[in-house]
């Protein structure tokens, strides 16, 4: 369906003042716009391609196979707000026969960022380094997708956590063993998350882009003993209508358990260089104690761009 109906779309359905419309998919209450639904369109099957995506995934894997710089900045607060450590830098990813490396072109840190022996006191920063920044040369690397599984087969300690992050930020809205108590809590299309959660697609341009919007929300007014199996406080995702493409993506989630609670939330916008799709901006804000951790408190942004081919 080209962009050019789908305004006439748009247009139709406001001159109508048309309501929205729910409609029932395999159990699932989803809200539509009213144009989406009177002219026929396949919304059945374009919810699940937007739950089995892997283009977002496959934006971050593109990044392993181009050269790139990137503004880094970190910053770690106290309880009343203020910078106790940080870090502001840049970086740039170079790509040559196959193997990748990163050269610290400015670096500048306050407080207690690193210990005596160069790394680093806060396991926010220890994330972020695993998400962003390449220790050494890493060979034999591409950018495909399928066949390609996290998992913490074989992880203990932090490198099992990092495994962990990577399937809660690239597969959001999917179960995840081996995290207590809220694993279960995680999947937003099972049977349970439907007595809990909304759902809705719309359609709204971003940066000159028009996008479906497929959001999740928790229903409201949910009793006390529902709002324990709630987690993903809020998912909205921008699809590019013609490719199907992620181009953004804002989610939050909260939870407190006897061990650990944590409130964080994350912004991503994506760009498109020569046919591939790469980050282009990721804002992070969280708050989160884990039991023999100390509290962390965090704002980070990571600013990615001057991509390159090898």
């Amino acid at each position: 369906m080209t962009i050019r109906l789908f305004i006439a779309f748009i247009f139709i359905g406001f001159v109508a003042k048309a309501q929205d419309t729910t409609i029932m998919v395999d159990n699932k209450k989803i809200t539509l716009p009213e144009v989406v639904v009177r002219n026929h369109f396949d919304y059945k099957k374009l919810l699940q391609q937007i739950k089995d995506d892997t283009t977002f995934y496959k934006a971050f894997r593109n990044l392993r196979i181009l050269n790139y710089s990137s503004f880094n900045d970190i910053k770690m607060m106290d309880k009343s707000g203020k910078i106790k450590a940080s870090l502001f830098g840049k970086t740039q990813q170079q790509r040559s026969v196959g193997c990748r490396t990163m050269t610290v072109l400015e670096e500048q840190t306050t407080g207690d960022f690193y210990d005596d022996k160069h790394g680093y006191n806060y396991l926010t920063a220890e994330l972020y380094a695993a998400l962003f920044f390449t220790k050494g040369k890493v060979c034999g690397e591409d950018n495909i997708v399928a066949g390609h599984v996290i998992s913490t087969a074989g992880e203990s300690g932090i490198g099992k956590h990092k495994e962990q992050l990577k399937m809660l930020f690239f597969n959001p809205g999917k179960k995840i063993k081996g995290i207590p108590f809220i694993g279960d809590k995680l999947d937003l299309y099972d049977d349970h998350a439907n007595k809990v959660y909304d759902y809705r697609l719309d359609v709204q341009e971003l940066h000159g882009t028009l996008c479906y919007v497929f959001s999740i929300k928790p229903k409201e007014n949910l009793g006390l003993f529902r709002k324990d199996d709630i987690v993903v406080d809020d998912m909205t995702t921008w699809f590019d209508i013609k490719t199907l493409d992620v181009m953004a993506r804002n989610y939050s989630l909260s939870y407190k358990a006897g061990v650990y609670d944590f409130d964080v939330s994350m912004e991503v916008e994506m760009a498109k260089f020569e046919g591939l799709l790469v980050p282009k901006i990721l804002r992070y804000k969280g708050n989160w104690d884990v039991i023999f951790k100390k509290r962390e408190r965090s704002i980070f942004t990571a600013t990615l761009f001057d991509f390159k081919r090898e």
